[in-house]
């Protein structure tokens, strides 16, 4: 298509008296040859081919109507579907695009540790925060969990309640560790059925691929009380 209407130049036989004929007919060939063209690109560029279809004053360009012509059909007056981007444009956002690289490169460097290798969640509000109970608890009873390689059964004592709790913490403690220890679980986490029976909650632990560290509270809280 591009190369038939280079090679006629309906713009110069324009200026030549008596081409008029000549230059409608090109310019319908060159019409026919784009509208079956967005036909075809359609799925691709939806957006362009909306704007096309619109300027065709078309009522759609579906794949059935590629073979049709359009012959005594008004089109709408012409605007450009897409600007056309200059070399310097070009060379200017590639240079913008490396200048962004290196600051990102220069905030990872920054960045050391466990914030390198595991970044901030996206920020919540307050509110959504509030709805998680964190409730100090005391490990009455931890044991192994048979046919689990990395679980441990934790029976815990939020100071007037019991809770099952299985947490994956067997790669770090034994249960003669746990047991009479305080820790941190959610409290009001929907109970979760598992393959070695319920899970009433969750205890908190920090870690990495070096080990697991459960968290713990200062001396003088006791089971029961809220974490806020």
């Amino acid at each position: 298509a591009n190369t038939y209407i280079a090679e006629a130049e309906p713009w110069v036989l324009a200026k030549q008296e008596g081409r008029e004929q000549e230059v409608l007919d090109i310019c319908s060939v060159g019409i026919n040859l784009f509208r079956q063209l967005m036909v075809y690109l359609a799925p691709v560029v939806p957006a362009m081919a909306e704007q096309a279809r619109e300027f065709l004053q078309l009522d759609s360009l579906a794949w059935a109507s590629r073979h049709e012509v359009l012959l005594g059909h008004a089109v709408a007056k012409f605007k450009p579907l897409m600007t056309r981007v200059e070399r310097d444009k070009i060379d200017a956002m590639i240079e913008a695009s490396k200048e962004d690289l290196v600051e990102e490169q220069k905030l990872k460097e920054a960045v050391k540790g466990p914030l390198a290798d595991d970044p901030i969640a996206p920020e919540i509000a307050f509110d959504d925060f509030a709805k998680v109970d964190l409730r100090i608890v005391r490990i009455a009873k931890a044991e192994y969990v048979e046919g689990a390689d990395k679980l441990l059964q934790l029976t815990l004592d939020l100071g007037g309640e019991t809770r099952n709790v299985f947490a994956g913490i067997r790669s770090a403690y034994s249960p003669q560790a746990l047991e009479g220890r305080l820790t941190v679980m959610v409290a009001n986490l929907a109970p979760r059925k598992m393959r070695f029976g319920v899970s009433e909650g969750m205890v908190l632990a920090a870690g990495d691929n070096e080990g697991i560290y459960l968290l713990s509270p200062d001396s003088g809280a006791e089971p029961g009380q809220r974490v806020t």
